[in-house]
């Protein structure tokens, strides 16, 4: 009886007594490393205090100096003055100098993308294809456009392949009926160019399945059977 009343007034473990023994093995736990503890919290303070103060005080006045030096080269650029635009005028930047001071910002990468315009218009096609290639934007008509500049400048220094390469790049980007069409059949052009007709077929065959209601998916009847393609 002795035995059964002992264990009948012996405290059992309970959920409270287990979270209450976590609770002190935490407490024992922060005090043997408070030192380590407290740094890297202050580091993460510090961290993310840095972040909002960098976006505020760094970032967004960069952001609008560069819109400021932008003006006068887009201006410039409108008109098609382009080497006024590239360049700058004496007194005001242009897209170089915007790249080169302001590159990690909006109006600094957007000023790639125009400076390889400018470069390709007055025929420096490689400085254009360079410039180019350095801009990166998740615009789903300006990047693709950007490729097909790329592909137009190979062509005009006759690296067909590249230039290939780049329309269809540009043309596979986002399927649209803006930009996809267009690029697509510069690249068929460019492959009957390079005497690969069997591939310009095919892709004069896409352009009429995806884009009928385009202006090139209406023409694609007509360049498939000047390649003899009379299963079209």
């Amino acid at each position: 009886m002795a035995e059964t009343k002992d264990k009948a007034t012996t405290p059992q473990p309970t959920k409270d007594f287990d979270l209450e023994k976590s609770m002190h093995k935490a407490e024992d736990f922060f005090f043997k490393n408070k030192n380590v503890i407290t740094i890297a919290v202050v580091a993460v303070v510090v961290l993310v205090g840095g972040f909002f103060a960098y976006n505020r005080f760094v970032k967004q006045p960069n952001e609008n100096k560069a819109q400021e030096m932008v003006f006068h080269a887009q201006n410039y650029f409108a008109v098609d003055s382009f080497k006024l635009a590239l360049n700058g005028d004496g007194n005001n930047y242009g897209f170089l100098q915007v790249v080169d001071k302001y590159s990690g910002t909006q109006a600094g990468n957007l000023a790639k993308y125009s400076a390889g315009v400018c470069y390709i218009r007055l025929g420096e096609f490689q400085k254009g294809i360079d410039m180019l290639k350095s801009f990166s934007s998740s615009d789903l008509l300006l990047q693709p456009t950007a490729y097909g500049l790329i592909g137009d400048a190979y062509m005009e220094l006759n690296k067909t392949e590249e230039g290939i390469e780049s329309y269809k790049k540009a043309g596979h980007y986002n399927d649209n009926e803006l930009t996809s069409p267009v690029y697509l059949f510069r690249a068929g052009l460019a492959l009957e160019k390079a005497g690969k007709a069997q591939d310009a077929i095919t892709i004069y065959k896409e352009i009429k399945e995806k884009f009928p209601l385009t202006n090139e998916g209406r023409e694609m009847d007509k360049y498939l059977a000047r390649l003899g393609d009379v299963k079209n």
